[in-house]
């Protein structure tokens, strides 16, 4: 059986899912950490870090702003289990064992750990079985001690995103629902087109439609997960219409628009149906 369940968690900035799926993830990024495991099947994906391959057992990560894919192995459905976390709540967890948190990252995209493995195992299990005001304080302190075990110093600082690049990044985060027209992106940054995918592509992992693109539908996540109704998600948004952003939502999180905010709101599993 696939589909999708997102468990309540007692911590601000922590999101858990469950989910059991044989959909192939185009490129995307979150805003988040990511930390996991698959408890079946595998799965193949093309990241910053290369590309990898992740069988059952194996604990798998993302960095906040990483371009990744995934596909499963064999076109069989693979279950997995993960935490995702704000910068400022895995800041907050490590703040005592680092000056900084600017350049703190997962190293591994897929490894083996069966400490960690037994820590995230523990930590979703509780999720599932235990009130979320009975278990906050224990579970702050796994998530601490998760963290402070996975997480480390980046090696190598990526290259500044330049000015002008980060002028057209900054105007496709502020707005995301306006429609961005290459040329007027290009003259801002006071490049040509050509100069200007070039350099956005290789600073960001996208082009400037497709990063375009991957913030809208994280606004739609973001307003779906409020309650709204998909068709007032889909005007606010900036789509041409309703339909076009359940194309776009299910072909990026591999559940549709209605299935994600009921899921959302009951926290409960769902199917990957065509609500």
């Amino acid at each position: 059986m696939t589909g999708f369940r997102f468990h309540p968690t007692p911590l601000a900035g922590l999101e858990a899912v469950s989910a059991t799926s044989a959909h192939v993830f185009p490129k995307h990024t979150h805003d988040t950490y990511g930390i996991g495991f698959l408890s079946a099947g595998g799965q193949i994906s093309a990241s910053g870090r290369g590309q990898v391959q992740a069988e059952a057992g194996q604990l798998i990560t993302v960095n906040p702003g990483e371009v990744h894919d995934g596909a499963p192995i064999g076109q069989t459905p693979r279950s997995w289990h993960m935490l995702y976390l704000t910068p400022a709540l895995a800041a907050e967890s490590v703040s005592d064992l680092v000056s900084t948190s600017a350049d703190l990252e997962f190293e591994h995209p897929v490894f083996v750990d069966p400490s960690v493995r037994t820590v995230l195992g523990s930590l979703h299990h509780r999720l599932e079985t235990a009130e979320g005001s009975e278990v906050t304080e224990s579970f702050r302190e796994a998530l601490i001690l998760l963290l402070g075990r996975t997480l480390t110093r980046r090696r190598g600082a990526p290259a500044p995103m330049p000015a002008s690049l980060q002028r057209v990044r900054e105007r496709l985060d502020d707005d995301p629902a306006s429609p961005a027209d290459l040329k007027d992106l290009a003259r801002d940054a006071g490049l040509s087109r050509y100069q200007l995918i070039r350099s956005f592509l290789r600073h960001t992992g996208l082009t400037p439609h497709a990063y375009l693109m991957q913030r809208r539908a994280l606004l739609s996540r973001s307003l779906l997960a409020t309650g709204l109704a998909p068709a007032e998600v889909a005007a606010a948004c900036g789509y041409v219409d309703q339909s076009h952003m359940h194309r776009e939502f299910r072909r990026r999180f591999g559940l549709t628009p209605g299935a994600y905010r009921s899921a959302r709101i009951c926290r409960n599993p769902v199917q990957d149906g065509r609500a």
